[in-house]
């Protein structure tokens, strides 16, 4: 689908790996929709950013786990811009959920973002996309969605379920709208971490270094654009997955 002239909705878009996906799709020529729950600052920072590439741009605040919510922000984005004609999401928590646990709250709260949020925003949006005869969605998901990681049990679930999701609805929404996911590995470092961290990273990865977010952007404008791909994942991570095997084995 081509990117010019089209409105895209970005949740959790106002910083880090959002942010450069929609300033990607802003300098494409789409008109973006930055979605943010508390990251406001960041958000009226982002819409201006986008606006100066020459295309239209809107902040809007939701929990995207809250159905009224994305519901309203929707009806904004089709106020403002007529529709949406591709969804990413991106929004999700960093945050630790050990199991067994006591706290249910994290574990409701980081599930309800990666796979109700997700949910909300793509059947909000699918009927314009299936009346208009065409559409895009990128899912944005990681390696947990194949790797378990430690305290991480809520993360890993939802990324899991949000790769599951983009399987059938790209089969549910064929032919007229495609669905794929992106899954970055180290394109952001995590605040506080160390330099030695940082460098064990980087060498862990085939490319021996760390990518960026807009490497990731990259690998979602291809796959709005890639008219024949859906039910896809590409992963964005610099070979992270094969780097124990650059050393002999036996």
């Amino acid at each position: 689908m081509r990117i010019e002239g089209k409105t895209a909705l970005v949740t959790g878009g106002a910083h880090r790996v959002g942010k450069a996906i929609v300033l990607a799709l802003a300098q494409a020529g789409a008109n973006v929709v930055v979605n943010y729950h508390s990251s406001a600052e960041a958000a009226e920072q982002t819409v201006p950013e986008a606006k100066a590439l020459g295309v239209g741009a809107l902040a809007v605040q939701a929990d995207v786990s809250d159905h009224e919510q994305v519901s309203a922000m929707v009806d904004a984005a089709r106020d403002r811009f007529g529709g949406v004609d591709i969804l990413v999401n991106s929004a999700s928590l960093w945050k630790k959920t050990p199991f067994p646990t006591d706290n249910l709250a994290d574990w409701q709260t980081v599930t309800g973002i990666l796979i109700n949020g997700s949910f909300y925003c793509a059947n909000a949006v699918a009927p314009m996309m299936l009346a208009r005869g065409e559409g895009a969605m990128v899912n944005i998901v990681d390696l947990s969605a194949w790797q378990p990681w430690p305290d991480r049990a809520a993360h890993c679930v939802g990324k899991a379920a949000l790769l599951a999701l983009t399987r059938q609805l790209a089969l549910e929404l064929a032919p007229a709208v495609q669905v794929n996911a992106v899954a970055p590995g180290p394109v952001l470092q995590v605040p506080g971490s160390s330099a030695q961290d940082n460098a064990e990273t980087a060498s862990g990865t085939l490319k021996g270094r760390w990518g960026k977010p807009e490497d990731v952007a990259g690998a979602v404008l291809f796959l709005v654009e890639a008219d024949y791909i859906t039910g896809e994942v590409i992963v964005v991570d610099g070979g992270q997955r094969y780097g124990p095997f650059k050393k002999a084995l036996f």
